[in-house]
């Protein structure tokens, strides 16, 4: 009678344990810190020295596009030379192209005030188009911020220029947010040098 006693609590025991051991992994679950996101920084670039192309020149940008590893919402950090790894709790909180589209129209407006810089939705028919594609925006290892990538000016259809670039700044400091500001850095040094290159072209006859 005893041992049966004993062997019923026992049981009740085990039981019990891993109902309470249940509640709380699901409780850890519930309770998981919440993600971080973030938005590449606003930075005013100072208008530079009119350039060569026409006061009626439109410029077309076409949306930007991002290598498929990029386009995701983690913040890829590069670990190894061969190994790339996208944040669980870091991550864009709007899609990467979207965000550098964006930001190449602001810049590019700033760099270049005698250029109406416009969408590839709202350029015109004489409008020059501008297309960039990103195979590099992560963080590396040797706390730096990569971005690498090619862009091409057509007019037309005939190709103007193509130029490949490949740009490194360092972090600041550790941590995402010192990492998306030296991107956002980054990626205002790849529009300044888009805007000194389309400067630096013949005027369109």
């Amino acid at each position: 009678m005893m041992a049966s006693t004993m062997f019923r609590w026992r049981q009740f025991g085990a039981t019990t344990l891993l109902m309470i051991a249940t509640a709380a992994l699901a409780g850890c679950a519930a309770q998981s810190t919440p993600a971080n996101r973030f938005t590449l920084p606003e930075i005013e670039s100072p208008p530079s020295p009119a350039s060569a192309i026409s006061a009626n020149q439109q410029l077309s940008v076409s949306p930007v596009e991002v290598a498929s590893y990029l386009d995701q919402e983690g913040i890829v950090m590069q670990t190894s030379d061969i190994e790339l790894n996208a944040a669980n709790q870091n991550l864009w909180a709007e899609e990467l192209g979207h965000q550098l589209t964006r930001q190449l129209r602001q810049s590019l407006s700033a760099e270049l005030p005698s250029v109406t810089v416009v969408s590839s939705a709202q350029g015109g028919a004489g409008a020059q188009r501008l297309s960039l594609s990103v195979d590099q925006f992560q963080g590396r290892y040797d706390g730096r911020a990569v971005v690498s990538g090619e862009w091409q000016l057509h007019d037309g259809n005939r190709l103007v220029m193509q130029r490949h670039f490949d740009v490194t700044r360092p972090l600041e400091n550790d941590g995402y947010p010192a990492l998306v500001r030296a991107l956002g850095a980054v990626w205002k040094d790849v529009a300044r040098q888009v805007a000194a290159a389309i400067r630096a072209a013949p005027a369109a006859e």
